[in-house]
């Protein structure tokens, strides 16, 4: 059978796009994915279900890809890198933080030749996806598929309202709607989790709709590569995907693909199907279908680095209540980015397989919104098995290590606050010797810096005129007839914010323009 349009991967974009164009009745659609599919609530694992405890984003969880990569030269093991492997994708793993980037970025985007991607022409598709429960005007949405609460400050944990009280303290404004477009300092994050249920796509989008018969939906599928024919313009056009199921292999074929399997997957298999940087594809024997050297550059997440602090003995820690509440997002001191930096307490529990909760201590994270430093993944391998080599490059250039170095300080003055008194019992990392000089402080934060999860970049949008732009503005790949790339991939640089609702809003953008005929 051909399709109209095959999607490969369902996570945040593709289960949206699946979605969205399966609600023309005359459009067939094959939506792909290489993990598991719960088809309701009810046979939704609970790691999947409940979002409070971090397991399913844990190293070897059932529902994560478990990648690693490389931080910096100073670490000696490698990073963690979770994904999620499921219908739903990386949704269904994540912290359900529902956060939009502030409208610069999206503005910049549009500056740099993506003049549809400006904030006035994105922000009625983060309307369209979202229901707000808590504010009702024309920044929110109110009857999208996506429930967005945020904690009422009298649930707040006890640790949360003493950040919240000594952040305001020191002169950093209370926010009650991060998601409005002038906000900046401290208060509740946006979360997508009533009743702390995750609320992924796959029980947003897809489940509801799954009962269409224009919609196939097909999982334990893994795409080993996209298939071209010459096309009527002289430029490769997609045809369809091979892909393998129950230990066979199969080709698909389809009018349009529609490449959604994030930041990761999304250039490997680019790059597995002869798209991407020539030179690399040689070295391993790859056909070369169109040279596209910023296939898997440009690599862009959000660095942080954990303060990790002991407490006192009588202080609580719960851990089945909510891991985050509270942010603070600030401006770093001489930059002219908004919001370039947050922080966000929360407890801390230990790898999968150990105790339950390690009731040490807590930690206030430090996050980088908008780092100078970028990353790159190359294929290590023909085989779609073996995971890219994924090289992010944290804190590499001097401005980035600057502002983590003020957040840090900020952090140990927020700990010095009397709303910390009945809290803080000294720290576990930072040691007082990684704090006496800016020197000792870079070491310390280059041997600790973690990802932030929010993997985007590597399938860059851009004019034809940007040589490292893989995509136009319409998530046509440059070059190639009948393909797109529709996920974080094609973001030009990662939003200051959680990447999930962004992620979906590019699904929703896209989508409309291919049942427009865009």
């Amino acid at each position: 059978m051909k399709y109209d349009v095959i999607v490969i991967g369902a996570g945040s974009a593709g289960g949206t796009m699946a979605t969205r164009l399966s609600e023309d009745p005359h459009r067939s659609v094959l939506l792909l994915e290489a993990g598991p599919d719960y088809p309701d609530l009810e046979q939704t694992p609970d790691d999947l279900k409940f979002g409070y405890a971090p397991r399913a984003s844990e190293m070897g969880a059932p529902h994560n890809w478990s990648f690693v990569g490389t931080g910096t030269p100073r670490q000696t093991e490698p990073v963690n890198v979770p994904r999620g492997r499921v219908v739903g994708g990386t949704s269904a793993i994540n912290g359900q933080v529902f956060l939009r980037g502030v409208p610069e970025d999206y503005d910049n985007w549009a500056s740099w030749g993506n003049d549809e991607w400006s904030y006035i022409n994105v922000l009625p598709y983060f309307r369209r996806q979202e229901t707000d429960t808590d504010i009702s005007d024309d920044f929110h949405g109110f009857d999208g598929p996506i429930p967005v609460r945020r904690h009422r400050r009298e649930n707040w944990l006890p640790l949360q309202e003493a950040f919240h009280n000594a952040c305001t303290d020191i002169g950093y404004a209370e926010v009650y709607d991060h998601n409005h477009p002038d906000s900046t300092g401290v208060g509740p994050f946006p979360m997508n989790n009533p009743n702390g249920v995750r609320m992924s796509t796959a029980l947003t989008y897809v489940n509801p709709n799954r009962h269409r018969l224009n919609l196939t939906i097909r999982a334990n599928v893994r795409v080993r590569r996209i298939l071209f024919e010459d096309g009527s313009t002289g430029s490769p056009r997609a045809v369809g995907v091979e892909v393998e199921s129950g230990g066979e292999t199969f080709e698909v074929e389809a009018g349009q693909i529609v490449l959604c399997a994030g930041a990761i997957a999304s250039p490997q298999l680019l790059m597995l199907s002869g798209v991407g940087p020539a030179d690399e594809l040689r070295s391993l024997g790859i056909p070369v279908v169109k040279d596209l050297p910023g296939v898997g550059k440009n690599l862009r997440d959000h660095p942080l680095v954990p303060v990790r602090v002991k407490v006192k003995d009588d202080f609580p820690l719960d851990p089945d209540a909510p891991r985050i509440q509270t942010v603070l997002r600030y401006t770093a001191s001489g930059s002219d980015a908004r919001n370039d930096m947050q922080i966000f307490p929360s407890s801390f529990s230990t790898p999968l397989g150990g105790d339950p909760f390690d009731n040490e201590g807590i930690r206030l994270t430090c996050m980088m919104e908008l780092a100078q430093s970028a990353g790159e993944l190359t294929l290590q391998s023909t085989d779609p098995d073996v995971q890219p080599y994924i090289d992010c490059r944290y804190l590499e250039a001097d401005w980035d290590r600057e502002r983590m170095r003020e957040a840090v300080r900020i952090v140990l003055r927020l700990l010095d606050h009397e709303q910390f008194r009945n809290i803080y019992d000294g720290l576990i990392s930072p040691a007082e010797g990684d704090l006496v000089s800016d020197d000792a402080l870079d070491d310390w934060m280059l041997r600790e810096v973690c990802i932030g999860q929010h993997l985007s970049g590597t399938c860059k949008m851009g004019p034809d005129s940007d040589a490292m732009a893989v995509v136009d503005q319409y998530c046509r790949v440059h070059g190639i007839e009948n393909l797109r790339v529709a996920d974080a991939s094609v973001m030009p640089d990662v939003i200051r914010a959680n990447t999930n609702c962004t992620t979906i809003m590019i699904g929703e953008r896209i989508a409309e323009w291919i049942r427009s005929g865009q």
